[in-house]
């Protein structure tokens, strides 16, 4: 456990109606992350008041979360991609600070920082 390395990356956590899975996943991709998951189902509260995760009719009528860990050179561009979708439609974009010890599941980059 001691020759761990750790490597800064970003999280992003995209809350986005299910409707619109299949346009933020095409963003991801042609930007170059390398992975995601996607969570269905996502209950919450926010300015459109209470959201119920639980499918009524179809999955297009859930809200989703998409995780993806990335690069810090990769998170502008992802947010200017989807700036110009949450001005017409609601969701949000959380980015973090993370460390994860294998980079090459998330980056092409080789650098590392020991922890």
């Amino acid at each position: 456990m001691n020759n761990l390395k750790f490597n800064h990356l970003k999280k992003l956590e995209i809350i986005i109606e299910g409707e619109y899975q299949e346009f933020a996943t095409d963003l991801l991709d042609r930007i170059g992350v390398k992975g995601y998951t996607i969570v269905n189902n996502i209950s919450g509260k926010g300015s459109h008041g209470f959201h119920d995760g639980h499918v009524m009719f179809n999955e297009d009528d859930v809200l989703i979360m998409i995780i993806a860990a990335v690069p810090e050179s990769l998170v502008s561009p992802i947010l200017q991609g989807f700036a110009p979708f949450y001005n017409e439609h609601s969701g949000v974009v959380f980015v973090s600070d993370i460390q994860v010890t294998r980079l090459v599941k998330f980056s092409d980059a080789d650098s590392s920082t020991d922890i």
